[in-house]
């Protein structure tokens, strides 16, 4: 397949976004096939947020250094916070941390995530977002986007991310904010904001985003998880609080998903960028889009195809 859209659209039937399970109720199943987003109260433990929470500490102040993990920072904080969680905004790629990746193994977890993808599980893709207070140089608002224009892979409908609050998540502190229905569109043309200033890397967003759609924010207590569709249009608010907003999530997908050629696509900018970022990190002549994602993905049940 060469085309980004290339089975976007789930065949038709009741439901086209969930698969036969025991677990959801018919209700629940409606509701994800009619606004592309499920919220499941108190999925995970307070011990296992902790956990997470003590390890992304680690992390901030350089105690352990896992391989191919990206730490992204508010450079400005830097000089007056040093290394601490007031400067660290984002740890990405956290597929060869031990601890950080018992999220993306944890039973109840992956017990919603096969009622999207079914039984074979790749991880592909890892973020524990702390989301910083907003100052006047930097903003963490994430702009609306569809998660799909990431992924170079299909069909989106076999795709399901999991998001789970680390502490209560709130307007106030940046939640994060839906477009109910929008996973039933396409993949529509991303870029960065014109906001002088204020972007951050990879944060790409809607670059033509319609206002009369209405957005719902989730706001989530600590262990609450969303599950949402990778079309489905989100981003996050700033963080108008003195504390932090932490998350973990993950993206994943059915082993039987396949890669596409993103060529001549809304992704193709997208494409070049990564591949230059990972070029410079590593110091590589050169590098591809699928390489970038065989290295992040990681199956965690049952049984790698093609992915």
């Amino acid at each position: 397949p060469t085309s980004a859209q290339l089975s976007v659209v789930p065949p038709s039937g009741r439901f086209r976004y969930t698969l036969d399970n025991d677990l959801l109720t018919t209700e629940q199943r409606q509701f994800y096939e009619d606004n592309g987003y499920l919220l499941i109260k108190k999925l995970v433990s307070g011990e296992d947020i902790e956990r997470f929470r003590k390890e992304f500490m680690r992390i901030c102040k350089r105690e352990v250094k896992p391989p191919g993990v990206m730490i992204m920072k508010d450079e400005s904080l830097k000089s007056q916070f040093g290394q601490s969680e007031k400067v660290v905004n984002k740890v990405q790629d956290f597929q060869e941390d031990k601890e950080l990746f018992r999220y993306c193994t944890l039973p109840e977890v992956l017990k919603y995530v096969e009622c999207f993808t079914g039984p074979n599980i790749m991880a592909m893709h890892t973020m524990l977002i702390n989301k910083l207070p907003d100052s006047d140089k930097q903003t963490f608002l994430h702009p609306m986007h569809q998660d799909l224009h990431y992924f170079p892979f299909r069909p989106a409908s076999r795709i399901v991310c999991a998001w789970t609050a680390m502490e209560r998540a709130h307007q106030d502190n940046g939640c994060l904010v839906v477009q109910p229905g929008t996973h039933k569109t396409t993949l529509k043309p991303h870029g960065y904001p014109e906001w002088e200033g204020k972007t951050n890397r990879l944060f790409h967003g809607l670059l033509d985003e319609d206002e009369k759609i209405p957005k719902v924010h989730l706001v989530m207590e600590k262990g609450d998880t969303v599950f949402f569709h990778p079309l489905l249009i989100h981003g996050s608010g700033i963080n108008r609080t003195s504390g932090f907003r932490k998350s973990i999530s993950c993206h994943f997908a059915s082993s039987e998903c396949h890669y596409i050629d993103v060529k001549n696509t809304t992704q193709e900018h997208l494409e070049k960028e990564l591949e230059e970022m990972v070029r410079k990190k590593y110091n590589t002549a050169s590098v591809e889009l699928k390489d970038i994602w065989n290295f992040r993905a990681r199956l965690v049940q049952g049984e790698r195809i093609n992915l």
